[in-house]
């Protein structure tokens, strides 16, 4: 409930960020996530320094001329970026939209073990998702999906985020009694 309820995006992020091994180790815990068929209908690609320096520029390759500049410095703005592909597996009896709720959900338990490590993270959608240089670059097959990225690295400001309160939400249960 604490790593819930004091969660933030974190949008100044600065190194160290997890190391390659650290950042498999979490996602081995995000990966017990819900995942009908055990299909694990998602892949992380992990940008650090020069990836991320390819990626930004190719970005910024798209991007109206007075943009570019302001378009790769943005993407530089963590030390790594893990870029979430969906990759569902067709035709199978668990439904396409079962599948990408089981890699949202594997990114959701990624952020609440990255801090609970202490580490910061934002998710990021917009340009990287709809780039085709981008999905060229990264490899990205045309059944996959580029579904956004996470900006990981340690807080550029340490503030301890006040915990959120508990809202009522009652009003979005429904009670069936018959």
């Amino acid at each position: 409930m604490t790593a819930i309820l004091t969660r933030r995006s974190i949008h100044s992020l600065r190194g160290p960020a997890p190391s390659d091994q650290e950042f498999a180790y979490l996602l081995k815990g995000a990966a017990a996530a819900p995942d009908h068929g055990r299909l694990r209908p998602w892949r992380w690609i992990l940008l650090r320094d020069a990836d991320l320096e390819a990626v930004g520029a190719c970005l910024a390759a798209e991007a109206e001329p007075e943009e570019r500049a302001l378009v790769e410095k943005k993407f530089m703005r963590a030390p790594l970026k893990a870029v979430l592909v969906f990759s569902p597996t067709a035709e199978h009896r668990v439904p396409e939209w079962e599948q990408l709720a089981s890699a949202s959900n594997v990114a959701y338990g990624l952020m609440l073990l990255l801090h609970a490590r202490g580490f910061g993270s934002i998710w990021r959608t917009g340009r990287l998702c709809q780039s085709p240089g981008t999905r060229n670059l990264l490899g990205v097959r045309p059944d996959e999906q580029l579904l956004g990225s996470l900006d990981i690295g340690t807080p550029g400001v340490s503030v301890q985020p006040a915990r959120r309160s508990l809202e009522d939400v009652t009003d979005r249960m429904r009670f069936l009694r018959t």
